[in-house]
């Protein structure tokens, strides 16, 4: 049982951040010179659009995050900050768009996500796919990771990932069995487990899944995850601090120490991941380079 903290009696109380939460403003000439490309071109990257705390760190080592597909998901997961809705048409210029984009920030490995598109019949599986093949053609030196959703389990979906190969295949589970409902609402535990299997027993080399703690789950139920993941066959697991988005979006039950952030990566590794990434400000695409080898 994960007793590093103590409950939150309220449900609507916020709590105050801790000291190991507190971020340090990115610096340094490869971030500026990246930030200045940024600006000058209008290009969309997660890091900027997300303000996240690594950005520093991953754009001195040449890594930086895009999202396709739009910026409007037709879930409503309760930790989310992306918005929920109708979203828009399409973009087929796209890939070319995300690919150039890797060009002029000179980027060393790129990491690709989206929204959830379950309005669409192919669920967007077709642009991620393209995407892939664009940024190979404009690119050629860059490796990827895709952070795919689930595509509702569709395995002729999941096949356009796999028949592109992207060097890393990630999807997340974001949370324990039990808290998956309240959490990720249209998303389902076991999907998610089988999608991850599937990519892996399909010829993925390097799958990859995070979780976000801090929502009421207990260590057990931490561990128990941990070890699902691995019977799924996953090489990297990435585990990080919940932050509550605004106050529609779920509270924080509890900050995670780093000691505890620790004892989760010792047994990680214990159980055989290749890679653990664990502790408050980690989040899916951190040190993502190095989860190629």
């Amino acid at each position: 049982m994960n007793t590093d903290v103590a409950p939150v009696k309220n449900k609507t109380e916020r709590k105050s951040k801790p000291k190991w939460l507190r971020v340090k403003l990115p610096t340094g000439k490869k971030y500026t010179e990246l930030r200045s490309l940024v600006d000058k071109y209008d290009l969309h990257t997660i890091c900027t659009s997300g303000s996240c705390p690594n950005m520093g760190e991953c754009w001195s080592e040449g890594t930086a995050t895009f999202m396709i597909l739009g910026n409007v998901c037709t879930r409503s997961c309760g930790f989310c900050g992306v918005k929920t809705g109708r979203p828009e048409t399409v973009d087929w210029d796209e890939p070319e768009k995300v690919a150039r984009s890797i060009r002029i920030m000179k980027i060393k490995h790129a990491v690709v996500t989206s929204v959830d598109r379950d309005d669409l019949k192919d669920m967007g599986s077709i642009i991620w796919a393209e995407t892939v093949k664009a940024i190979r053609r404009m690119n050629p030196d860059t490796t990827l990771e895709t952070l795919i959703p689930d595509f509702q389990g569709n395995e002729r979906n999941i096949d356009r990932i796999i028949e592109v190969m992207p060097e890393v295949v990630s999807h997340n589970m974001e949370t324990v069995r039990r808290l998956t409902r309240e959490v990720r609402i249209q998303a389902k535990y076991d999907r998610s487990l089988a999608v991850l299997k599937y990519l892996k027993d399909n010829g993925i080399k390097r799958t990859k899944s995070g979780i976000m703690l801090g929502l009421g789950e207990q260590e057990e139920e931490v561990i128990q995850t941990l070890k699902d993941l691995r019977e799924a066959g996953v090489d990297v697991v990435t585990i990080g601090q919940y932050l509550q988005p605004s106050k529609k979006h779920l509270p924080v039950k509890q900050f995670i120490t780093p000691d505890q952030f620790k004892k989760y990566e010792t047994i990680g590794l214990e159980l055989g991941f290749r890679h653990v990434e664990s502790s408050a400000l980690v989040r899916s695409s951190y040190k993502a380079q190095k989860h190629i080898n």
